[in-house]
């Protein structure tokens, strides 16, 4: 059953950022961003397994910002993408601050929701700084491999447009390993019952799982850059 989930949120999530570029373009993007970052912060928190691994949930969402940045290098250009980078940031920053806050409050006698709160949030300090920290990390090295590639591909064969496969992949595959690498070690290491073993299973997971979801994003760039291409004609 879990395979099947993770299965249907890639297709669910990729098809997303997809269509928020067919109806809202950079804007539609720059809200995908927010709300993408926000909930892998929360589904993070969520151990499973699948594909005979154990793994955190929150991989396929955040691939998604993979795939956004690279979506608005391709299209848009490395300011645009960069823009949505940091508007990861501010969200995850955002988002900190605000739970941290419900910590503060002294909830009714009638309340049932704030001890459940206080299990899953009172982590989030932690997790979003290591979040944060990471995903300004490797999401800014994305984008500047991404254009990396492309300068190097254009160089050698002349053709602007050729060679998105390699551009995409190229950058998305090693920003995601330090990526993947890099936050699990910040967001749960001396944590209690993350030992040694089960978080090199859950880095070894989740690298599995980007290399996979950026292998299927790649046909999702190339149907942004024919969406592109399409209403730029139309403009004409």
């Amino acid at each position: 059953m879990n395979e099947l989930i993770l299965a249907g949120s890639v297709v669910f999530i990729f098809g997303s950022v997809l269509l928020a570029y067919w109806l809202g373009g950079d804007n539609g993007l720059y809200a995908m961003t927010v709300a993408v970052t926000i909930l892998s912060n929360i589904e993070v928190l969520i151990l499973v397994v699948a594909y005979g691994m154990e793994q955190t949930l929150g991989n396929v969402l955040f691939a998604a910002t993979f795939l956004i940045t690279d979506i608005l290098s391709e299209n848009t250009g490395k300011k645009a993408a960069n823009r949505a980078v940091f508007l990861g940031i501010g969200a995850s920053a955002f988002f900190a601050l605000l739970t941290a806050s419900w910590m503060l409050y002294v909830p009714a006698e009638s309340d049932w929701a704030m001890p459940a709160i206080r299990t899953i949030f009172s982590t989030t300090p932690r997790l979003v700084l290591a979040s944060m920290s990471v995903y300004a990390v490797s999401q800014f090295l994305d984008v500047w491999l991404y254009h990396k590639w492309w300068d190097l591909t254009e160089k050698r064969f002349g053709d602007h447009r050729r060679f998105l496969w390699l551009r995409n992949n190229g950058s998305t595959l090693i920003s995601q390993l330090v990526n993947t690498v890099l936050f699990n070690l910040a967001a749960f290491a001396g944590m209690e019952g993350y030992t040694p073993s089960l978080l090199a299973s859950i880095i070894f997971a989740g690298y599995a799982i980007y290399v996979v979801t950026s292998l299927l994003d790649t046909p999702v760039v190339y149907l942004a850059r024919m969406i592109h291409d399409k209403k730029a004609k139309a403009a004409l």
